[in-house]
């Protein structure tokens, strides 16, 4: 069978041989040469296939790279802010961070996930970052959340665990109903409401979310500073979350 180099190298001494005839000739001439690298790819598809797979490697290897980019200019800010929750252990070898919208179905029903690698994982540290997407009553709900963490940070879990299992939509009201439930006093949260911290902290997270090209909640980000970090977009679940876990642990 005519090799692809062949029929190139002939294309090519046709080309040049014809190149003193009229437009009209040179175009049948490329023409022909477009018929004989259509009829090499279509006896030899796996060449199409080899170059189709070659493309997505290179595609996928170009987004890791950019995914450790972002990282890497993130990184303080997405493992380390002031402005941010953290549970669990706050000295474990492992971070999990988790983006949410408390009006967001999954990451309600991601909620057990959360909880139950805390139970089970004493070296985890956890960060949830307040990701509200889904409108102004997600951003009144995230802001009062915000808040409790400011005044009261020993409840911010139970308070977070409040909002995530009340039926409705959350929203400023059911927020701060969540709150007085637990005795954080509302003066101090209405003063706190009133502070840049509330939309430094918001701002924050939207600008880690854009670096990483989040677009959804849950969303979340697994590892650390010195170790290989996973970015996952959805409720992947307890298993995915633990290989993630266990996979940072070991790169360590």
């Amino acid at each position: 069978m005519t090799s692809f180099k062949t029929c190139l190298a002939v294309s090519a001494l046709m080309l040049g041989a014809t190149a003193y005839q009229p437009a009209l000739a040179q175009e049948m001439d490329r023409t022909a040469v477009e018929n004989i690298i259509k009829e090499y790819l279509v006896s030899n598809p796996e060449v199409v296939e080899a170059a189709l797979l070659e493309l997505e490697k290179r595609r996928i290897a170009k987004e890791e790279d950019e995914k450790r980019l972002a990282l890497e200019e993130v990184a303080d800010i997405l493992y380390d802010s002031p402005n941010q929750v953290v549970l669990g252990n706050p000295e474990g070898d492992v971070t999990l961070v988790e983006f949410f919208d408390y009006n967001c179905g999954y990451c309600r029903r991601s909620l057990a996930d959360m909880l139950r690698l805390a139970e089970a994982d004493k070296n985890l540290r956890i960060v949830l970052k307040e990701f509200p997407v889904l409108g102004q009553p997600s951003m009144e709900a995230a802001q009062v959340a915000i808040a409790v963490n400011d005044v009261a940070p020993e409840l911010y879990q139970d308070f977070h665990v409040a909002l995530m299992s009340a039926k409705g939509r959350a929203n400023k009201q059911s927020a701060l109903k969540a709150a007085k439930d637990l005795g954080i006093d509302q003066d101090k949260l209405q003063e706190a409401l009133a502070s840049s911290a509330i939309r430094d902290t918001l701002s924050e997270v939207f600008t880690i979310a854009e670096k990483l090209s989040l677009t959804g909640t849950p969303s979340y980000v697994v590892g650390g500073k010195d170790l290989t970090s996973d970015v996952s977009i959805g409720a992947v679940g307890f298993d995915r979350l633990s290989e993630q876990i266990n996979a940072a642990r070991a790169s360590k």
